[in-house]
């Protein structure tokens, strides 16, 4: 499965310079040196079609440089030949002194996506799940859905004392509606046996559309220089969701998240020589999730998970990733440009087809090139091809590094 992403440049120029005046003082919890880049895009993949639209994001400070860290912001607005609409805004937000963090993510799609069912062995193409336990003739493998996903995450973080510790709460909704699976090849094939179908009814949930509402009780460690491009210090994570019935789920349950990304220099002159390393975990703690809500590659927050894989590739009740990366110069003296190589890592366990995790490890790797557009703000546009298992590889193109 190939996922192609491609943008015009043709704003570059303007890009570097940024847009709007910087100001002469900082004004605290206010916008403060704005910088917006209103990058092009177009691109393609087999579920999707050709995709037309922009890939925004913006950059800025809520007070002093000098001690508050850098805030910023990722939209797209895309529309595609299959007549499929995709609209997201992703922020993180440093408030004045980093006493507060803000964190959103919203979603609109009206879009279509592949599963393979569940586990990290499944195959590319559609066939018989040999593990699935009822109903007998489940698919395994790709399997076309179409669907639309309203997606409203945010959570609140508050500095402890004048550590890099905070702690706070978050709201998170999911609304999945109008699903439809199908098959590429014009097969008839009854409703059951398509994977979602089959483990949504033995799990009690609708097959058409649901909603998990819950809240998140959330500790994070934020010790990296530039979040949006770290060159040093790390990061952690740790992310307890509850979602009740009384919120508005469909059943109750609960989640963990970890997260935890570390940055090694190897050069003191040039920092952006390093190597970077992120460890993943998503794991079903208590009750049931519906199909579409389970652990899933490039589900996260910004869709970096699994370079070299398309999205959903893989999904299961509870998840583990990893990834090392080496980002280098390709200049003697200048940071416009830099390369990368990565390899990732990715298991999934799940209850009904009996695998745990480690069972099967995927493997991902490849390269990538960075052009740094803002030097001051270390905004870069990322281009990777990766390369998976049985001929899964993807090019990707984003703003700022994958973590």
């Amino acid at each position: 499965m190939k996922y192609t992403l491609l943008a015009w440049f043709c704003l570059l120029f303007f890009c570097r310079s940024g847009f709007g005046q910087e100001p002469v003082q900082y004004t605290p919890n206010k916008i403060n040196q704005f910088k917006f880049v209103p990058l092009p895009a177009i691109g393609s993949n087999p579920a999707n079609g050709w995709m037309f639209g922009l890939a925004p994001s913006a950059t800025w400070y809520m007070g002093d440089p000098q001690t508050t860290k850098l805030s910023n912001l990722v939209g797209n607005i895309l529309y595609t030949t299959k007549k499929q609409w995709i609209f997201s805004v992703r922020s993180n937000i440093f408030l004045n002194e980093n006493d507060w963090i803000l964190v959103g993510d919203w979603r609109y799609f009206i879009t279509s996506q592949p599963t393979f069912g569940l586990g990290s062995s499944s195959p590319n193409e559609a066939s018989q799940d040999p593990y699935f336990r009822e109903p007998p003739g489940v698919l395994w493998g790709e399997q076309q859905m179409n669907f639309r996903l309203l997606r409203f995450y945010e959570t609140v973080l508050k500095r402890i004392s004048d550590s890099n510790f905070y702690l706070g709460i978050g709201y998170h909704l999911d609304i999945h509606s109008r699903i439809e699976n199908f098959l590429d090849e014009p097969i008839s094939a009854p409703e059951e046996v398509f994977t979602h179908n089959a483990y949504n009814l033995s799990n009690g949930f609708d097959t058409e559309s649901y909603a998990l509402s819950g809240l998140t009780l959330n500790a994070v460690y934020e010790n990296r220089d530039v979040p949006v491009s770290p060159y040093e210090r790390n990061f952690a994570l740790i992310s307890y969701k509850v979602n009740p019935t009384f919120l508005g789920s469909d059943q109750s349950s609960s989640t963990l998240l970890l997260d935890y990304r570390h940055y090694f220099n190897l050069s003191e002159r040039r920092k952006r020589h390093l190597i970077g390393f992120w460890a993943y975990g998503n794991f079903l703690v208590s009750g049931k999730l519906p199909y579409m809500n389970l652990p899933a590659l490039t589900w996260d927050m910004f869709g970096r998970t699994g370079r070299g894989y398309a999205q959903g590739r893989f999904r299961g009740e509870s998840m583990l990733y990893s990834e090392v990366e080496y980002r280098f110069p390709l200049q003697k003296n200048k940071e416009t440009f830099g390369g990368t190589l990565f390899l990732n890592a990715n298991s999934f366990g799940n209850e009904f087809n009996q695998e745990n995790l480690l069972n099967q490890v995927n493997l991902g790797y490849g390269l990538g090139l960075r052009v740094m557009i803002n030097e001051k703000n270390r905004t870069t546009i990322t281009i990777d091809y990766g390369f998976g298992r049985e001929g899964n590889s993807g090019f990707y193109l984003n703003i700022n590094e994958s973590f």
